[in-house]
């Protein structure tokens, strides 16, 4: 494996641990490990100039998250995901999505519905400026703000569990055109419907975002694939004309 993680900064307030899970984490997200490629711990250990010992923590981690997966005798490989391991994340998403904001509708503080609408707005903001790191960033407090306004601690890090599994597809998503506008109505509905304490709205209006955000990101898959089968043959086109 080639040299491509940029050294861990010793001087973080987090665990290492901690540090070197999201430095591998990140590396995942953005393709710099790839899925099925194998890691191993010395090297990362290398890379990141630190031992093995949080690297293997952190491995262990990613694994829980589903970011690789550790096979016995064979190793440990960045997790491939298929249409069927999407359908699956967003076939349970999308209940707990809904029991949330269904709860939510219930337990929201008027504290927490401001904080909502509040990132609506910065988020169109951040749209019209086409800034997408701070709109992931803004998405993601979001989400979180309603999921804690559920009111149950352990669906929160169920939801956050899969949500992770699937961080690495978000900005590929958000890219497809017309997303980011139609994500930002989505969820100006779902907000509605929770300030206006109906629950049935809540649920539907959940239902309805992920249901479009899985149609979405397999749409953007399926044009990923064409590029990189286009870009393929012809990398062999030139191979065979030389």
């Amino acid at each position: 494996m080639d040299n491509r993680l940029a050294p861990i900064k010793l001087d973080s307030y987090q665990p290492l641990r901690e540090v070197v899970c999201e430095s591998l984490r990140e590396a995942i997200r953005n393709g710099i490990l790839k899925p099925g490629e194998r890691i191993m711990e010395i090297q990362l250990a290398e890379e990141l100039g630190v031992s093995r010992t949080p690297v293997r923590e952190a491995i262990r981690k990613l694994e829980l998250e589903g970011y690789v997966v550790m096979m016995p005798r064979r190793g440990t490989y960045v997790a491939s995901m298929s249409i069927r391991d999407i359908n699956e994340i967003f076939e349970i998403r999308t209940a707990l999505e809904a029991l949330s904001n269904g709860l939510a509708a219930d337990h929201i503080t008027d504290e927490e519905l401001e904080h909502l609408q509040r990132l609506l707005v910065i988020i169109g903001g951040y749209i019209k400026e086409g800034n997408m790191e701070k709109i992931v960033e803004t998405d993601i407090e979001f989400h979180d703000t309603m999921y804690h306004a559920a009111r149950n601690t352990r669906l929160v890090g169920i939801i956050s569990n899969l949500r992770d599994q699937l961080t690495r597809f978000r900005t590929l998503s958000m890219s497809y055109p017309g997303r980011l506008e139609a994500t930002l109505e989505e969820h100006r509905l779902i907000v509605e419907a929770i300030a206006q304490g109906d629950r049935k709205a809540a649920i539907k209006a959940a239902e309805r975002h992920m249901e479009n955000s899985e149609k979405t990101l397999l749409k953007a898959m399926e044009i990923m694939d064409k590029k990189s089968e286009t870009k393929t043959k012809s990398k062999k086109k030139k191979a065979e004309d030389k």
